[in-house]
């Protein structure tokens, strides 16, 4: 006889343990299925917790290699990526161990295997080559993204790589070829560069970051070449070849012009997709688009009654806070509460050093649509903090609707800017205006001042600068 559930979510990840654990919380018996053998999905166990860990690692090595220009002699300093690799790993298991005891404290129950439809309330959980069903009222599709590789260049996660296989070399590789200058590409391009590896950018655009307020993303590149990193935008990779010494990449320009690099490993990082295989959907016939992506409403329902979806499988950015958004607000839906998630305040972030963070429109979007605006921006070289600490690069900037003064976007780039965009976040989700922000102390000496004299700045009034 299966098991009954009144409502089973189909994805471990930060959406769909969040949510699992909020249904729970609403009275209703939740189970959570996931495949992968640990809780947390892309994000916790080969995303954004190990490359935050090797993004503090490698920034530590960076900065222990210079401690003498400012006064501290600790003698050589040597790279153990072994003991790197090991430290990661253990934040990573910690994290997986903490959402299993948070599922048992809040009563959801946890199946290991991977879950398809047999109709619209069963779900059959496949695992150790035994089958489970579970009946289900309700069933909530959260089961991510995967990297997108390039037809012809498929990854082998040793000399063509994803961002997984980046997490893991076993050895520091002489050069690095990313492909992509996305989030996700400049952050373990990132890494290794500080590491000690050449690393160069091939980029299909004429920019980097696509979607960032342009301004900022020349900043971030002017940055990243003074780092070492190198790029070469408007080009294409036609063809990687493997070789016994790693790969060659044939590229071509936008005035056609060919080109080899030869590099130890190519790292592919031009964007993920829905991962939707061995869901069975057909079985109950639930839509997706042309991207692979699940239609759903408002509600997060999909065109069958009592399925829901969330997460990278739906549309909007593939990001784990928007996931756990949906997944709280789907779960009080389903509970006959008012769920909320407020799209245009999302925040996005880099991890890389200086960090670089934005919520809202940017420029570009508020041209576009015609908006008028305001524009208020402060140097961090004017900011005592990070002018105290050697952190000066980068700026804060702040746009606001032209008439009333409502904070429309925020950009920042330097240090901490993913802690401080939150106080943005927060502003604008209430409606504030670049004068409240202007008229709220702030602590000295910090770097959110620079978001207070970015908001003086609006109205050509800053004091520091």
């Amino acid at each position: 006889m299966s098991e009954k559930f009144d409502v089973t979510v189909i994805g471990g990840g930060p959406g769909g343990y969040v949510c699992a654990i909020r249904l729970s919380q609403l009275g209703l018996k939740t189970a959570c299925i996931e495949s992968r053998g640990s809780l947390g999905g892309t994000c916790l166990n080969v995303g954004c917790i190990p490359s935050k860990s090797l993004l503090n690692l490698s920034e530590n090595f960076h900065k222990a290699k210079n401690f003498e220009k400012i006064g501290i002699e600790i003698g050589e300093i040597k790279l153990n990526l072994g003991k790197m690799m090991k430290n990661k790993e253990k934040a990573v298991t910690v994290l997986t161990k903490g959402i299993e005891f948070l599922f048992k404290k809040n009563k959801v129950s946890y199946f290991k295997g991977k879950g398809s439809f047999k109709s619209s309330n069963e779900i059959v959980v496949s695992g150790d080559g035994e089958e489970t069903v579970i009946e289900t009222e309700k069933a909530i599709i959260s089961t991510g993204s995967e990297p997108v590789s390039i037809p012809g260049m498929e990854f082998d996660e040793e000399k063509i790589i994803s961002s997984t296989g980046a997490l893991s070399l076993e050895k520091l590789p002489k050069k690095m070829v990313v492909v992509g200058g996305g989030y996700i590409g400049l952050e373990m391009g990132s890494v290794w560069s500080r590491l000690g590896t050449e690393v160069e950018v091939v980029e299909f655009l004429d920019h980097i970051t696509p979607g960032m307020d342009r301004e900022i993303s020349a900043e971030f590149m002017k940055i990243l070449k003074k780092q070492g990193i190198k790029f070469k935008l408007n080009t294409k990779v036609e063809k990687i070849t493997k070789n016994e010494n790693g790969v060659i990449l044939e590229v071509i320009d936008k005035e056609n012009k060919k080109n080899n690099i030869e590099a130890d490993v190519v790292l592919i990082s031009v964007g993920r997709r829905p991962y939707t295989t061995g869901l069975k959907l057909e079985n109950v016939g639930v839509k997706t688009d042309e991207k692979g992506k699940v239609k759903v409403d408002k509600n997060f329902e999909t065109n069958i009654k009592n399925i829901f979806a969330i997460g990278d499988v739906i549309d909007g950015p593939m990001l784990a806070h928007k996931a756990e958004e949906e997944g709280i607000a789907v779960a009080e839906f389903i509970a006959g509460q008012s769920g909320h998630v407020n799209y245009e305040i999302i925040p996005g972030v880099i991890y890389t050093s200086p960090e670089v963070a934005s919520v809202g429109k940017t420029e570009e979007q508020l041209n576009e649509k015609k908006i008028n605006f305001k524009v208020g921006k402060f140097p961090f070289m004017a900011n005592s903090r990070a002018k105290a600490i050697d952190e000066p690069e980068g700026f804060v900037k702040i746009l606001a609707d032209a008439t009333s003064d409502k904070v429309l976007g925020v950009h920042i780039i330097g240090p901490h800017a993913g802690e401080m965009i939150a106080e943005m976040a927060i502003a604008m989700e209430f409606g504030a205006s670049s004068e409240d922000i202007a008229r709220t102390c702030h602590a000295h000496p910090t770097f959110s001042e620079a978001i207070k004299e970015a908001a003086l700045s609006v109205e050509k009034r800053q004091i520091h600068s």
